[in-house]
């Protein structure tokens, strides 16, 4: 069933409201009408199952005809910081971050990163990210369209880290994948968890100090160097074997 998002209304009183550019896609791409069945999310981690009440130019009004559905949402916080890549590695990485529950995602400047953006292009760079978050969620049935946030500086990224409960980074040095399982394990449910990605050239040695430093635990995804777009995503798996039920 085709799931959209309707921050507008409130489920609980029976009406919600799609707007912007989902409601071209209802109905001239779907041709859906009124009637049709779909599932909406309010925005506020509730899906809701609903029939088409009313569709104009620039809106189309839902009628609630079930109650609360589950959410797909994880019950830890989910946070990737992730080291700046080059081309449209960060669409991959994003799409496939959303997809696996991260809450939210913090592209990253780090030491050896190949790629520095240009202080215009960050805000048009974090827009299209943006929408690849919002397609990323419809598509696997999220409750909510995590947030991509602006480029950050690794002293702006690490003070960001600080408010969280966990901090974990995948290091192509470390050893141990029962250390892994454990540090994964250690985040409890409620909890938030953030998860450092090095770039294409990998961390610089001071940067995995200063993690350290700051309480962050060194872990290995195995004994094969992983790319920067397969490292996120492959942590993120791995969190989702130990913590969903």
């Amino acid at each position: 069933m085709y799931h959209f998002f309707a921050p507008e209304g409130d489920g609980e009183s029976g009406e919600l409201w799609v707007r912007g550019q989902d409601v071209k896609h209802i109905a001239r791409v779907l041709r859906m009408k009124t009637g049709d069945r779909l599932i909406a999310s309010d925005g506020r981690d509730r899906d809701w199952l609903c029939e088409i009440a009313e569709t104009g130019p620039d809106f189309v009004r839902l009628c609630v005809v079930s109650d609360q559905l589950p959410s797909a949402e994880p019950d830890r916080r989910i946070v990737l910081f992730q080291g700046l890549p080059k081309a449209d590695k960060m669409d991959y990485i994003i799409e496939k971050a959303v997809e696996l529950g991260a809450c939210e995602i913090i592209p990253v400047e780090m030491k050896r990163c190949v790629v520095q953006l240009e202080a215009g292009k960050k805000e048009k760079r974090r827009e299209r990210w943006q929408l690849k978050a919002q397609s990323a969620s419809k598509q696997s049935g999220r409750s909510i369209v995590p947030e991509v946030r602006a480029v950050s500086s690794f002293a702006e990224a690490l003070k960001l880290a600080g408010t969280l409960d966990h901090v974990i980074v995948p290091y192509e040095s470390a050893e141990n994948m029962e250390y892994t399982r454990q540090t994964l394990s250690a985040v409890k449910q409620g909890e938030s968890a953030g998860f450092f990605i090095g770039p294409e050239g990998g961390f610089a040695p001071e940067e995995i100090e200063q993690l350290k430093a700051a309480g962050a635990k060194i872990v290995t995804l195995g004994p094969r160097i992983l790319r920067t777009e397969t490292a996120g995503p492959a942590v993120l798996a791995m969190a989702t074997l130990l913590w969903e039920k």
